[in-house]
């Protein structure tokens, strides 16, 4: 299979992909956001969501695409503004409307699994640090004059997914365990609200600040 890398780099690849996976961002973030306010399905589907932004993402790095945004300082501006933008915007929501555990809402209030599976998959997609990586990562380990450049581009991202899994996964699930000591507090978790909520603020400046160069 002409499109598989060497074990070494895949073995490189893996380390790599450990790393950032445990880092913080503003995925993660809503993952453990929507698990604590609205349950495992919530920050599952967050999570997908995210995850079917990843294969677009390798899709425009394998297509030259993300180079293009990136050179275009308008565009790269644009997608900076609209990145950080919808990172407020969470940011708002989480304060405006409050936890699911909160005495006032009602059962089912919800956002549904498609809605949750959409924010994650736009907070991924407005994320010019996610394209800047992405553009710069992925190429690190696939030669420019391999014939199979494209195929091997594909299995890298589909592969950063398989590997991230293990480590998002647990996550989403601690979270959905820890909301159930929650419940019985919705005092601490408008807390907890309020904390997501600057944190999604301050990945919005750090989007506003990131450069293509």
């Amino acid at each position: 299979m002409a499109f598989v890398p060497d074990a070494a780099i895949i073995i490189q690849f893996a380390i790599a992909t450990f790393i950032i996976a445990i880092t913080p961002g503003p995925d993660m973030t809503l993952f453990v956001g929507r698990a604590l306010s609205e349950g495992r399905a919530a920050g599952f589907a967050c999570m997908f969501g995210a995850m079917t932004g990843i294969v677009i993402h390798t899709a425009l790095v394998a297509l030259g695409l993300s180079a293009l945004i990136v050179a275009s300082p308008q565009a790269f501006l644009v997608l900076k503004i609209f990145g950080a933008g919808y990172l407020v915007w969470l940011a708002y929501q989480a304060i405006r409307n409050g936890s699911a555990f909160s005495p006032e809402k009602k059962a089912g209030s919800g956002r549904g699994l498609f809605q949750n599976w959409a924010t994650g998959l736009g907070i991924n997609l407005m994320n010019p640090k996610i394209i800047l990586f992405f553009m710069t990562f992925l190429p690190q380990f696939v030669s420019a004059s391999d014939p199979s450049a494209s195929g091997k581009l594909f299995f890298l991202g589909l592969l950063f997914i398989v590997l991230a899994l293990p480590i998002t996964a647990p996550m989403v699930i601690a979270a959905d365990k820890f909301a159930g000591l929650l419940k019985k507090n919705p005092t601490v978790m408008r807390v907890v609200d309020y904390l997501f909520a600057g944190v999604f603020s301050a990945f919005a400046l750090k989007i506003l600040t990131a450069q293509a160069k």
